[in-house]
């Protein structure tokens, strides 16, 4: 059992020691293209990239048109999520979902 402790300890070891590595050539890198940019004049628009990174998604709570509305009480609803109350109970009564349609 020993051997594999001091196997998973020299793998601790290793990627601990590549971490620093990776850690310095980016920072190397870094103060390269800081040298050549100030060197020449460049922006990080010249570079043809955004100068902070975007990440594209889904877009959490972003409105949604109404596509139905209570005529009565002008209350609305999306047509996402649960059917709410007031357009439950019409539906309940006979009244068709086209009915509130906006």
């Amino acid at each position: 059992m020993s051997n594999l402790a001091e196997l998973i300890a020299q793998r601790a070891d290793l990627e601990k020691r590549i971490a620093e590595a990776q850690n310095q050539e980016r920072a190397s890198a870094i103060a390269q293209i800081k040298q050549l940019m100030a060197q020449y004049g460049l922006t990080a628009a010249d570079l043809g990239g955004k100068a902070t990174p975007h990440r594209a998604g889904p877009r959490k709570g972003s409105k949604v048109p109404v596509k139905y509305r209570d005529p009565v009480s002008g209350n609305g609803w999306s047509g996402r999520g649960l059917q709410p109350k007031w357009l439950q109970a019409a539906l309940a009564q006979g009244r068709k979902l086209s009915d509130f349609a906006v």
